[in-house]
């Protein structure tokens, strides 16, 4: 039969740091990853060492760690050995303007292609006005245009020859060409006309009619004698403008030689100057003189179009780029197009494309935080889209919505190489997993990072090691070793466990900032264990507002707890609350009646709908453990029914059902239990104490009770034996039990809390099923034995009623 717990030592609640231990060489980290991260290191080393399609990562590890900064250095240093990604360019598209065609050029090259297609536009402005102005220019311009005229003049010499062979003169007047009938060198007048016969007048008019019309054939000719000679004009224009063009063209081929695409632009640039050589000359001298790319005129339009616009440029010595993007919304991801306003219309061109991240991280890694990229709209579908596609493609998604209707450009898409890392939560990776299909097949790694590490010399002496790398960064006073090793000791509290360090470094982060402050409001010039604890003083003192009123209601007896005393199916449990930044335990009275049934223990808390399944199943468990133990050989015949006293909110957890049923035994037993003492932990069907959360805050929490009322040397708890390696207990409480004043007591089974509880044994069952009558379990037994005669007579005399009043 289990004996009694023993009292724990003042040692064994808390578990002090001990330097001396540490080894020597302990560096403060491995592999850029605050202490001991060896699965996220080793899901690094696959995902980006395969670099294949889907596998992408998923990074799973609270803010709180700092895992998300320390795999974005480690990626970094990863990404600095790499060779560095291509430049991108976006070009106009001669074939189809509303399509900007992409250029890929090495790392660092789109710049000088940029600086050296800019230099053209200038160059080529000069060449073409000194090629236009020149001597043999006008010369052969001057020739064309004399030809033309030659030729015209000709006919009309011709026309005039011939008529002034029929007596006719060939006048030329301000309405155009006329014949006059002349006599004799003398142009015949009006009177002179009429006075002639009329068939010789008839005669004349038929020849001046003859005449007009061979004018009329000439003067028809001019039309298309001026095409011709504009054909020839911008024949000759084209040809100035390829003597001009191809030297300067021809310097660009010799750099860009190994790139075919850049070849195949310029041959595309060289004919548009060939043919829109006389857009490129039009306007003022002055204009032509200060040439630019941002004009408005059309000139300038034209001109736009030799531009390089590079939208992604990487440093050919830094390696692959590593891209965070902390605002990942649609545009920002893929990319977008901005507008210029002309004249109050929107207008656009491939110089107003904006890169995204994705653009900037081509070729290397992209690191997002998946709870920014869910919340923004459309995001994570573009996301997929555009990893399942291997291309980006720049299009907004409220296109493809109908909520803008602007004419706008389609960009060429660019092929997409990239490593993308999301950073988040571990239920954001579960939920992503259970609900998106397709997550799977894009992120086929997951670096799930530990938030606790075994606690041992070496990793206390790399915590300790990381500790002061952040004083450091935090402020100019050193760190005394009282101050490291506190901090060690509570990196255990973090972690529920003596046995175990939160990984967590924003808490040490901010306790140390803390610390600076009141070492500094003290002038210390150095960071000591008291500015340590005095920061977490004050730190508890601020979030501790719904703990301190909890507390005052147990003073004023407003919520009924007793510390002395015994009592009848009434026992302290212990809860936990966690309410902001603030984790307290309350103690809470649990109470027990019983009475003859049929087996069934009653939970009130579930009954009015404020238990949680986790409660109902452990109390449940109760029924189980009665039936196993005391009903072998009969029904159990007991009706039972157990309550939080004063519980006016939800209960859920199975931590109480050790005290239930302790409450439950003593009121089927009638013994009274210790009310100076509080019990935790769950029990299974065979009486096993169980471990549970949030022990050092349930111990804490009754012992402040305790001790607002006066330690009396009796108090204490009752905590599964199992929870013992979570302790890391307040120094004031730990003190207490090292005088005596307060005790903490393991326990295994729920007959040695019973018997801690009550000062009286539980008993062995004996042979023949029964149990010693001056035991706990003597009585238990004696008295369900008397429920279930008096349940039976009670049901024989009902029956003989009934039957006699049939009869």
């Amino acid at each position: 039969m289990p004996s009694p717990p023993p009292k724990l030592s003042a040692e064994s609640l808390y578990r002090r740091c001990e330097p001396e231990l540490w080894p020597a060489d302990a560096p403060p980290d491995r592999d850029g990853l605050p202490l001991e991260q060896s699965r996220v290191r080793e899901a690094l080393s696959v995902g980006l060492g395969i670099g294949a399609p889907g596998y992408n990562l998923f990074v799973l590890g609270s803010a709180e760690s700092q895992i998300h900064d320390a795999v974005r250095g480690l990626i970094e240093d990863e990404a600095a050995g790499e060779a560095a990604a291509d430049d991108w360019c976006y070009v106009y598209n001669f074939e189809t303007p509303n399509q900007p065609r992409v250029l890929r050029l090495p790392a660092g090259r789109s710049a000088a292609l940029r600086a050296e297609m800019a230099q053209f536009v200038r160059s080529l402005h000069t060449g073409l006005v000194a090629a236009f102005e020149s001597e043999e220019y006008q010369t052969r311009r001057q020739m064309v245009t004399e030809e033309f005229q030659k030729a015209h003049e000709e006919a009309l010499t011709a026309l005039r020859e011939k008529a002034e062979a029929k007596g006719f003169a060939f006048l030329s007047t301000p309405t155009g060409f006329v014949f006059a009938p002349m006599r004799e060198g003398t142009l015949l007048t009006p009177d002179q006309l009429q006075a002639l016969p009329e068939a010789e007048r008839a005669a004349l008019e038929a020849e001046i009619q003859d005449l007009q019309e061979e004018l009329l054939h000439i003067l028809r000719q001019v039309p298309a004698q001026q095409r011709a000679l504009s054909e020839r004009i911008r024949e000759l224009n084209r040809d100035v403008a390829r003597y001009a063009v191809e030297d300067l063209i021809g310097e660009l081929r010799a750099a860009y030689a190994d790139l075919p695409a850049v070849q195949s632009h310029l041959d595309a640039v060289e004919q548009d100057v060939i043919t829109n050589v006389e857009e490129l000359m039009q306007g003022s001298e002055e204009e032509r003189a200060v040439p630019s790319l941002l004009g408005t005129d059309h000139r300038h339009q034209v001109l736009r179009r030799y531009a390089i616009h590079p939208i992604v440029q990487h440093d050919p010595t830094q390696g692959a780029p590593v891209v965070y993007e902390d605002h990942p919304t649609p545009p920002n991801l893929t990319g977008r197009i901005d507008y210029r306003t002309q004249f109050g219309v929107l207008t656009t061109d491939f110089t107003l494309i904006q890169p995204g991240a994705l653009h900037r991280a081509n070729g290397g890694y992209l690191l997002l935080d998946a709870r920014k990229l869910l919340a923004q709209p459309f995001s994570w579908e573009v996301l997929k889209r555009t990893l399942q596609a291997g291309e980006v493609t720049i299009q907004s998604p409220y296109e493809e919505l109908g909520l803008t209707k602007t004419a706008s450009i389609e960009p060429a898409s660019i092929p997409l190489d990239v490593t993308v890392i999301l950073l988040g939560e571990r239920r954001m990776y579960y939920l992503l997993q259970a609900l998106d299909p397709e997550f799977d097949e894009l992120f086929r790694i997951e670096a799930d990072a530990d938030e606790e590490v075994d606690r041992t010399p070496e990793t206390e002496a790399r915590y300790a090691a990381v500790v002061e790398e952040l004083s450091a960064g935090l402020g100019p006073r050193s760190l005394e070793p009282g101050a490291v090793t506190r901090l060690v000791e509570h990196a255990s509290r973090r972690a529920d466990d003596a046995e175990k360090l939160s990984t967590d470094l924003d808490t040490p982060t901010s306790l140390l900032r803390e610390a600076h402050f009141w070492a500094g409001r003290g002038d210390d010039e150095q960071l000591t264990r008291e500015h340590v604890e005095q920061a977490l003083a004050a730190r508890r003192r601020r979030a501790g507002r719904v703990r301190e009123q909890v507390q005052e209601h147990i003073r004023r007896r407003d919520l009924l707890v007793d510390t002395e005393g015994w009592a009848v199916g009434q026992v302290n449990g212990l809860a936990v609350h966690e309410i902001g930044r603030d984790t307290f335990g309350q103690p809470r009275r649990i109470t027990a009646r019983v009475q003859i049934g049929g087996g069934q223990v009653l939970d009130i808390e579930r009954e009015v709908e404020l238990g949680g399944p986790l409660h109902s199943k452990g109390v449940l468990i109760l029924s189980g453990f009665l039936g196993g133990r005391y009903a072998t050989d009969r029904p159990l015949s007991l009706s039972g029914s157990l309550v939080f006293e004063q519980s006016y909110g939800g209960v859920e957890g199975d931590s109480a059902s050790t005290a239930e049923l302790y409450a439950l035994l003593s009121a089927i037993a009638e013994v009274p239990l210790r009310q100076s003492l509080a019990v935790t932990g769950s029990v299974n069907q065979h009486g096993v104490v169980q471990p549970i959360g949030g022990v050092n805050e349930k111990i804490e929490g009754f012992f402040e009770v305790c001790a607002d009322r006066g330690l009396t040397g009796e108090q204490g708890v009752l905590i599964p034996a199992a929870n013992v390696k979570n302790l890391m207990l307040r120094a004031d409480v730990v003190d207490a039990v090292r005088e005596d004043a307060f005790y903490v007591y393991p326990v295994e089974h729920i007959d040695q809390g019973m018997e801690r509880l009550t000062d009286e044994p539980m008993g062995e069952r004996r042979d023949d099923g029964t149990y010693p009558p001056d035991t706990i379990n003597g009585r238990i037994q004696e008295r369900l034995h008397q429920f279930a005669e008096e349940r039976a007579e009670f049901y024989v005399g009902h029956d003989e009623t009934n039957h006699a009043s049939g009869s």
